[in-house]
């Protein structure tokens, strides 16, 4: 089985795609850091050499081949995966993948993501945190309709890992 975790960036997928990993004796991959890898470059540098179009086509492509492996995988992807392109019918259509949409209030990601900026491109530019906030809404607008496609949704509140990978495990069992 794969469980691939979506989500706004900021939302926990890779504190809670290991974790969950871990619980359920799965391996975990970071999508971001599957590209990081294959790229032979950091997301910025990808960004900022290649564009975000380049970015997108070559995550579909590695998202497309961790599908098809055999292993038990939780893949943590980045926050705008599951809105380009089909990915979102893709993974819907494969047999044993299960998508779980990690919905997280603007409060908390404005919060979480205000001090991390500097190491995210696409909010990096952002000077203030009511910038940032507007930001944030805007892009969850635009993307709630490919994040509820999900097979499940977790609100994960002000929760911590543990609970948030307990809520998960009641819904997959």
């Amino acid at each position: 089985m794969k469980i691939v975790l979506f989500g706004y960036m900021g939302s926990g997928k890779s504190s809670v795609g290991k974790q969950l990993a871990s619980t359920l004796n799965y391996n975990c991959i970071d999508l971001d850091s599957e590209i990081e890898k294959r790229e032979d470059k950091t997301i910025s540098e990808v960004f900022n050499e290649k564009g975000e179009i380049y970015f997108r086509n070559i995550e579909k492509e590695i998202l497309q081949d961790l599908i098809s492996s055999p292993e038990k995988l939780v893949i943590a992807t980045g926050g705008g995966t599951p809105c380009y392109g089909d990915t979102t019918t893709f993974l819907s259509t494969q047999p044993n993948v299960i998508t779980i949409y990690l919905q997280t209030s603007l409060e908390v990601l404005t919060t979480r993501l205000y001090s991390e900026k500097a190491h995210r491109p696409l909010i990096a530019h952002l000077q203030t945190e009511a910038v940032l906030k507007d930001f944030i809404r805007k892009h969850l607008f635009e993307r709630s309709h490919y994040y509820t496609q999900a097979t499940f949704t977790v609100n994960t509140g002000e929760a911590g890992v543990q609970e948030i990978v307990a809520k998960i495990i009641v819904l997959l069992f």
